[in-house]
Parts: C-alpha cells; structure tokens; sequence
C-alpha cells in the first residue's frame, strides 16, 4: 500500500467514471487512468505490442503498428478465454505504471480509474473505493449516445463486468450519477473534502 492516501474509482462503462475523476483532478486529486495506460501501451510500446502479437496474431496489428482495437474487441467480447490472456498481458502492465505514476505525484492524494477494478482484484492498491452507480438502462443509453456501439455489444460489455448490486455492495463511496450535473459536482465536492481529511489524518498516524 502506498504511503499517500489512494482512492481506486471504478463504475460500470457509461457510468460517469471519466466526469468524476475530471471533477476530483480540478480540486487537487492526483489522478491516473488505467484506461489511459492502457491505450498508451497498445500504440507505443513495442514489447506489450510484440507479445499481443505472438498471442493472437498479427492481424490484431493495425498497419500504423498498434493495435487493432476494433478487431480484438471483437476477439475477447465473443472469446472469454482470448479476454483472460489479452488480460494477462496488459494487466500486470498497466499496475506497474499506475503505481510508477502514483510515486510521481505531489498530490494530496491519488485516485486511481480503474474500470475493472474487483474482476482484477486492484482493490488492494487503494485504501478507499468509490463507485460510481446509476441504472443499467442509463448506463446503455449515454453508451449508445457516446460511441455508437450496437445494444448487444454494450450487453456483452456489461455482462463481463461485476454485476452493479455487487459493485455498490463493496464500495466504500458511492457516487449516484442518474441526477443532474449540479448534483453530480456537489457529491464530488463532498467526497474530495472528506478526502482531504482522510488525508490529513493519515499524514498525523505516519508522522506520530
């Protein structure tokens, strides 16, 4: 566990995860987005882009070099055993630079934006999780709005994912998102303060 105060955010796709952890950022929150790490990984780095392609093949390289998303989300949504290895590779992966990145900030504390947060078991890395929860109907339509995604696509996304009952069951904060933005602002509000205090009072026990 490190020694700086960290908060694992986590919610269902379409859920609000990305405005949440804006919001926190603009207050002071250091934030590290394991989908963003992700990302990187799979356009630049050559040895996480090499090992993909010795797993699955080479035509999951698009002809730029990197990965060819489309193709393997395609791949691990209809393969639950090519999702289990795209995972073994990119997991371990993305942990390590969340934790070399968490070393780097000057931050009160760090959030850490992990989607599938209790299905890696990353929970550990955090002292806190904050879930961000509203309807699975909403969930569908702001995903459907965002990214054009087919509704049986967004259904398999989903029924990868913990089911939402148990992800709000294990939450330490929740964040309900079915509101309106000012509602939505004034819970992030709420919570980076009652961060701050959580931070003060864990720099008091490592200083005592």
């Amino acid at each position: 566990m490190s020694a700086m105060l960290t908060i694992a955010l986590t919610g269902g796709i379409g859920s609000g995860k990305s405005t949440v952890a804006a919001q926190l950022e603009r207050l002071g929150a250091g934030v590290i987005d394991a989908d963003h790490i992700s990302h990187a990984l799979t356009r630049d780095d050559a040895d996480t882009l090499a090992t993909i392609a010795a797993t699955f093949g080479g035509e999951m390289i698009a002809a730029d070099g990197t990965l060819d998303r489309a193709a393997m989300r395609a791949r691990v949504f209809s393969d639950p055993e090519a999702r289990q290895r795209l995972e073994s590779i990119l997991h371990p992966r993305i942990e390590a630079r969340m934790c070399a990145e968490r070393a780097a900030l000057r931050t009160p504390y760090a959030v850490l934006v992990i989607p599938l947060l209790f299905e890696t078991g990353q929970q550990r890395l955090a002292d806190r999780v904050l879930v961000v929860d509203l309807p699975e109907s909403a969930q569908i339509e702001r995903v459907r709005a965002r990214s054009g995604l087919a509704d049986d696509e967004i259904a398999r996304i989903i029924a990868a994912q913990i089911p939402r009952a148990r992800r709000c069951a294990r939450a330490d904060d929740l964040i309900d998102n079915s509101g309106e933005p000012q509602d939505l602002a004034e819970q992030v509000r709420r919570l980076h303060q009652h961060y701050l205090r959580l931070t003060a009072g864990k720099t008091d026990l490592q200083s005592g």
